[in-house]
This record gives structure tokens, sequence and C-alpha cells, in this order.
């Protein structure tokens, strides 16, 4: 029986960061936040970023949070 590994946030957020062409840097400052704390929360440093953050990304990938998440 083979078990599905679910995609963390962070190699979700990279997917969609990739399909919209964005650099980490400039997903961070459109999304307003440090650089560091992106770059953390897509390589999986922080593996619960907090709600705000993560509306912040969706609204600057210009994705629903559900989309985001799901």
């Amino acid at each position: 029986m083979e078990t599905q590994q679910q995609e963390t946030i962070g190699q979700k957020i990279k997917k969609w960061r990739t399909k919209r062409g964005l650099t980490q840097e400039g997903l961070a400052r459109k999304a307003d936040i440090s650089y560091t704390t992106f770059v953390k929360i897509e390589t999986d440093v922080v593996k619960n970023p907090s709600v705000e953050t993560v509306k912040r990304i969706a609204q600057a990938l210009e994705i629903t949070i559900d989309e985001l998440i799901s």
C-alpha cells in the first residue's frame, strides 16, 4: 500500500510562486512580510505560519487562502 505524502504549506507556496513567475524576494515584498520569514516558510523551517501571514501571501499571489492550502 502506497502512502501519499501531503504537500506542505511551503511546497504549495513555492508551486504558486513559480506559477506566477515571482521570486522569493518579489513575493515577500508583495505580501509585505520579511524576506527571511518568507524563506523560512517556503523551506518549511516554519511549518505553521500565522493565518495573517498566509492571508498576505495568498493575496499577493492573487488567490484565495483555500486555493493556497488545498
